[in-house]
């Protein structure tokens, strides 16, 4: 049977939830490795060598969303301790993890565009198979949308404090 009737068989089921080893085994068909690999090869240039292939890279990235990893940190320190997490992202083992200049590096390399362009692909992979029905709900894309930070500036003070600091018991 082909990938794709595999893909929609897998859809038409619920997911299991995020955070799982089941949610990376369920989803692990629908990362286009070979799109990624041969998009975004690793340079040739002097100096260092790339140890990891470029979907490799991304799958880690992916990682941040797909598990209770709270930044890349937690992420890359729990590759090593983690066999799934490794599995999901076609690492060899727990000595050969990518590092967090590794990860930084990756991003620029790819930038807004590159990530954008995985995530068209991907969409496009995913409406090819997916049971459209009567309820087809869109999801926009938020990283059109302004940053909801209002609340994290540093506002000017309005005035003096009308009595002490010790005054009120603090």
């Amino acid at each position: 049977m082909s990938r794709h009737f595999w893909l929609a068989m897998r859809m038409t089921k619920s997911l299991p939830a995020v955070g799982s080893f089941a949610l990376l085994d369920a989803l692990t068909g629908f990362v286009p490795d070979d799109f990624i690999n041969a998009r975004w090869p690793p340079p040739h240039r002097p100096g260092r060598r790339f140890h990891f292939s470029a979907a490799q890279l991304w799958r880690v990235h992916l990682l941040t969303a797909l598990t209770r990893g709270q930044s890349f940190n937690a992420v890359q320190r729990s590759l090593s301790e983690q066999r799934p997490l490794r599995r999901f992202a076609h690492l060899p083992n727990e000595r050969s993890v990518p590092d967090i200049r590794m990860l930084h590096e990756f991003r620029s390399r790819l930038g807004v565009s590159g990530f954008r362009g995985i995530n068209d692909h991907l969409t496009q992979q995913i409406l090819l198979v997916a049971p459209l029905r009567d309820q087809t709900v869109g999801l926009i894309d938020a990283t059109d949308l302004p940053a909801a930070s209002r609340d994290k500036k540093k506002m000017a003070s309005l005035g003096a404090l009308s009595e002490q600091l010790w005054e009120r018991g603090l």
